[in-house]
């Protein structure tokens, strides 16, 4: 079976990550999530005090070390940052909150699509991010862009950090959420849009087998007219 790059967009908590682990599982590709990237560079501006700092941020990004680890036991790769599994901690709201506005400076989305094209070179990968089918493989075979209510997102969001024993409030990732929409939708380098060959797909009242039993189909058909 021939190879081919699946790009997958969309907004937070659409369940890009969760479908792309799905297919990547179905379809034995390589998997990577580059939101987790981001999240990684935003927790070590965190911890280096350079958050409000873009200037020393950027001139610290050599010292960055991003990779993903395979773990056997959950079936999916983690992220590593300097050699420190950093998976769980990536996922608070607190890095939520300011993983949008680290995104939107030049020179680390530069350097994460730089090493997102070399995890991607040999194809057979599903990548899921924000501009994945726009800017780091817009000639990928299968371009897919999620979306879903903001209150659905947020809805789900909100579950997942109450199961992760995190203290929040609904209102609270409700409007993380809209201002990560926002910031996102708007920043001037690679703002989150739909490609022009996107296949736009609105999860809001589907469940988790049912979307990824349709993405699979697409796959396979996509796959099937490469080789043929």
């Amino acid at each position: 079976m021939g190879k081919i790059t699946i790009a997958i967009d969309g907004y937070s908590s659409t369940g890009k990550s969760t479908l792309a682990k799905q297919l990547a599982k179905a379809l034995g590709y390589i998997y990577v999530d580059t939101g987790a990237m981001y999240r990684a560079v935003t927790l070590f501006a965190m911890r280096e005090g350079v958050l409000e700092d873009a200037r020393s941020l950027v001139r610290l990004l050599p010292k960055i070390r991003l990779s993903f680890v395979f773990n056997p036991q959950l079936g999916f790769a983690e992220m590593y940052l300097n050699e420190e599994n950093i998976e769980r901690a990536i996922r608070t709201l607190e890095v939520s909150k300011h993983v949008s506005k680290i995104s939107t400076i030049e020179e680390v989305r530069l350097k994460l699509a730089e090493m997102q094209r070399a995890m991607g070179k040999d194809k057979g990968v599903v990548m899921d991010g924000r501009d994945i089918g726009t800017v780091v493989f817009p000639d990928a075979e299968l371009k897919i862009f999620m979306n879903a209510s903001p209150r659905a997102r947020a809805t789900r969001r909100y579950k997942e950090l109450l199961d992760r024993g995190e203290k929040v409030s609904f209102d609270e990732v409700l409007k993380n959420v809209q201002e990560r929409d926002y910031i996102d939708s708007n920043r001037e380098v690679a703002p989150l849009k739909k490609a022009q060959d996107a296949i736009e797909f609105d999860n809001t009242d589907m469940g988790l087998e049912e979307q990824f039993q349709r993405m699979l189909s697409l796959s396979l058909r996509v796959i099937n007219t490469v080789e043929n």
